[in-house]
């Protein structure tokens, strides 16, 4: 074993900070027998420093630019936050010091990661950043590494914790979207500004990044479609039970004719697929490629020690010189793909209509499809409730987004219909 460590400069101590700094700590031996040399912290920076053992006799900074600057680190572990700001000082410091870096940071690499690349193969540095994506699953290892055989043809996933929490309690208790919400807001499973999560931003960042990695691609978080679940009801959840389907938050990227798709949204996933079954705060992500067919990964997709494991994964690597370009190839060969345009999506479509319970309805539900093209597949409607609304559930066949969207047009104009009407895609999987 070799005696020169790894010497580590971590910034930032919240939760995944400190269960970094735990698990370095714990763990000491093993990594150290399994790198080949010890894995030591030289200085960590927060604005307050923890009261812990593993930061014993650690220099401790409160300004992590200063550390960057002045500490004496091989690799600097970035766990701040945020697209911008101090993290992306700290590590455009580290990297122009040619020293490399380990970030959890998926909003900096979805927003910054190609620059930052750039700027890693100028100074002679490496980034990873394995744990931006799907916390403790091996993801991006395997998409930039494991399948480096394959030509990817799609990546798909739950990629979101809080909001696959939020539509499991939703099924399995019954209950609507703001009241399970304000619930996942008090245990702290969801942010007191949860817009993030909930309108498919953060899934978006991590599938930009899947993507590029999946298609060998520059970053394009413009060109992720992306849609929340805030409209998701617990009366759809009930009606994809029994269509037998299951609600998620997907994110979705795939090589078609028309281009490459990439896009965030609730769907109803079979109960054949094993996306169907992934519960509570966990992530899964599905590969297809050419020689290996299709891959499921599935674990804990946030929390301080699952992310402190992917982040100690990249670290190890580093330790025992197992170093690669961080998107898989050098960033000058990235091929800019063009986007698919966003009606040529096809997809099967569930619609559920609130009407007025008379005479004619169904008829002109029928000319809103066959106008533009749409074909039902199968319709469900229970009892009546003359004078009333009455919800009419539908789901229609294959058919591309640009006609789906055009047919819900003209149904919503309909004066039968009392509100708007509510699409989810179906996932034929």
């Amino acid at each position: 074993m070799s005696k020169t460590p790894l010497k580590i400069a971590i910034a930032g101590l919240g939760t995944v900070g400190g269960g970094t700094v735990e698990l370095l700590h714990d763990q000491a031996e093993t990594l150290a027998a399994r790198a080949g040399r010890p894995l030591t912290l030289v200085g960590a920076a927060a604005l307050i420093k923890p009261d812990t053992a593993a930061l014993a006799g650690v220099p401790f900074f409160t300004d992590a630019r200063a550390m960057a600057k002045e500490c004496d680190y091989d690799v600097l572990v970035e766990l701040i936050g945020g697209a911008s700001g101090i993290a992306l000082e700290v590590v455009r410091t580290a990297l122009e010091r040619g020293r490399s870096v380990v970030t959890a940071n998926k909003a900096m690499i979805a927003h910054h990661g190609i620059e930052l690349a750039r700027l890693a193969e100028k100074t002679g540095a490496n980034i990873g950043f394995e744990a931006s994506v799907g916390g403790g699953i091996p993801i991006i290892k395997s998409l930039r590494e494991g399948l480096s055989g394959n030509h990817v043809t799609k990546v798909m996933g739950i990629l979101n914790g809080t909001c696959n929490y939020i539509l499991t309690t939703m099924r399995d208790q019954g209950r609507d979207f703001a009241d399970v919400l304000a619930e996942a807001q008090k245990l702290g499973y969801a942010e007191a500004d949860p817009t993030f999560d909930i309108d498919g931003i953060d899934t978006a960042h991590k599938l930009a990044i899947l993507a590029s990695l999946a298609f060998a691609m520059p970053i394009n978080l413009d060109g992720v479609a992306c849609e929340g679940i805030r409209h998701v009801s617990a009366l759809d959840i009930g009606y994809a039970d029994e269509l037998g389907y299951r609600i998620k938050l997907l994110g979705v990227a795939a090589v078609t004719e028309a281009g490459i798709e990439a896009r965030v949204y609730p769907a109803m996933v079979p109960l054949s697929f094993p996306l169907a079954h992934v519960s509570g705060p966990f992530n899964a992500i599905v590969t297809e490629g050419d020689f290996v067919g299709r891959t499921v990964l599935e674990g804990r997709g946030a929390g301080a020690r699952p992310t402190a494991s992917a982040v100690v994964a990249d670290l190890m690597d580093l330790a025992c010189g197992r170093v690669m370009p961080a998107f898989g190839v050098a960033v000058d060969t990235l091929e800019v793909r063009p986007a698919a345009p966003a009606g040529a999506h096809r997809s099967a479509y569930y619609i559920r209509l609130m009407v007025k319970d008379e005479p004619g309805v169904f008829a002109d539900i029928a000319a809103a499809l066959r106008d533009e093209k749409v074909s039902m597949e199968q319709i469900i409607q229970r009892g009546r409730a003359p004078n009333q609304t009455v919800p009419v559930v539908m789901t229609v066949h294959e058919t591309d987004e640009a006609s789906m969207l055009r047919a819900v047009d003209r149904l919503n104009a309909l004066a039968s219909i009392a509100e708007q009407p509510r699409l989810i895609r179906i996932e034929n999987l």
